[in-house]
């Protein structure tokens, strides 16, 4: 079973990535059994079906947003996600950082917020900061070792001045209380 990083601890991954093959809509792919992560798409074509399915069957449901797909598109349906994720299909591409902080933030989701993609050790610790709980790491981090370093980079700094989603409180506001 793949593993990720749940509360800065390692965990198993029970959730199974839809992503839609290349003759594939979202009318018709199918839907595998178990905790499931739906792309933005399946979610608005098939939304009646998947909350039927979470009501019916106690399955989990969850949502994964792409870098160009913001969090106002699911904002009235917060309620019926017991995990969103974010995509970071590169490096680079630093759109969900600004994704999670809405979603903490603005629109005060307080269930799992999962990044998943190209996601590598060193960006652990600036993902938490903005209100990621969970990480999906890049394949070639999926041993335990590799794992456990990523974990231990979560605490890189013991301190951050400045207030984040993981941390409201700005340095000097902790300190005075």
């Amino acid at each position: 079973m793949p593993k990720i990083i749940k509360q800065q601890q390692i965990a198993n991954d029970e959730w199974q990535v839809l992503q839609l093959a290349e003759n594939e809509t979202p009318h018709s792919v199918r839907l595998p059994v178990g905790p499931l992560l739906v792309p933005l798409a399946v979610w608005r074509a098939r939304k009646d079906e998947l909350i039927h399915r979470n009501w019916e069957h106690h399955e989990p449901l969850g949502i994964w947003l792409s870098p160009g797909e913001g969090p106002e598109a699911i904002a009235d349906d917060l309620d019926d996600f017991t995990l969103i994720a974010v995509h970071f299909p590169k490096l680079a591409d630093g759109r969900g950082y600004s994704t999670a902080r809405l979603l903490r933030e603005r629109y005060g989701y307080r269930g799992e917020l999962r990044a998943f993609g190209d996601v590598g050790q060193d960006q652990l610790f600036f993902l938490d900061r903005v209100g990621f709980d969970s990480f999906s790491v890049k394949e070639d981090l999926d041993d335990v070792e590799a794992l456990a370093a990523a974990v231990a980079a979560l605490a890189t700094f013991p301190e951050a001045y400045q207030s984040a989603a993981n941390e409201p409180l700005p340095l000097f506001r902790r300190r005075a209380i």
